[in-house]
């Protein structure tokens, strides 16, 4: 049975397969991994296609799981890159200070003067902690630091970028000009 989903929210994408018995490999973006089973079933972007998951655990940053009806390794395998999704309803509120990564994407970027520097097109976490990728292929560490203002309902984040970030090759940095000596 599909659905329409009105409101989706990303758990995840079935990375990979493992053994010959369709058992898939899921890179899930719950805060606990094994988490992406808990919500109810998952459905792929369009809510066409339910997905009912039953995570065996987890191995090298991925989790294991089975899905119903995929019973060997080519069934599994044309599940691969297929994104998991679930109602926001069915997910808790955010707390202070957490969001969705579906909520930071399509916000408008601007500098602490105001300048616009583009949008929000994704938020990742390569393991050295998160950040979002601003139109162009930047990407900001997604530290109060760089990012000191996030408003949801404004649709903008205030990015206090690092020395170098959005500066052209050869720009010198902010107070290590020369002095000239007076004579």
């Amino acid at each position: 049975m599909s659905q329409r989903l009105v409101d989706p929210i990303r758990l995840g994408i079935i990375v990979g397969v493992r053994g010959i018995k369709g058992e898939v490999r899921i890179k899930s973006f719950t805060d606990e991994p094994t988490d992406i089973a808990a919500y109810g079933p998952l459905f792929d972007r369009t809510g066409t296609r339910r997905f009912d998951l039953r995570v065996t655990g987890t191995q090298k940053g991925v989790v294991l799981a089975w899905v119903k009806g995929v019973a060997d390794r080519t069934a599994a395998e044309a599940l691969k890159r297929t994104e998991l999704f679930v109602e926001r309803a069915q997910l808790p509120a955010p707390e202070e200070d957490e969001f969705y990564h579906s909520d930071l994407e399509g916000l408008q970027a601007v500098g602490v003067d105001g300048e616009e520097i583009g949008k929000v097109v994704g938020v990742f976490d390569f393991g050295a902690g998160p950040v979002l990728e601003i139109t162009g292929n930047v990407l900001v560490p997604f530290t109060r630091a760089v990012v000191p203002v996030i408003d949801i309902e404004g649709r903008k984040v205030v990015i206090d970028p690092p020395y170098g970030l959005f500066d052209p090759p050869g720009k010198e940095q902010p107070g290590t000009e020369e002095e000239s000596e007076e004579d």
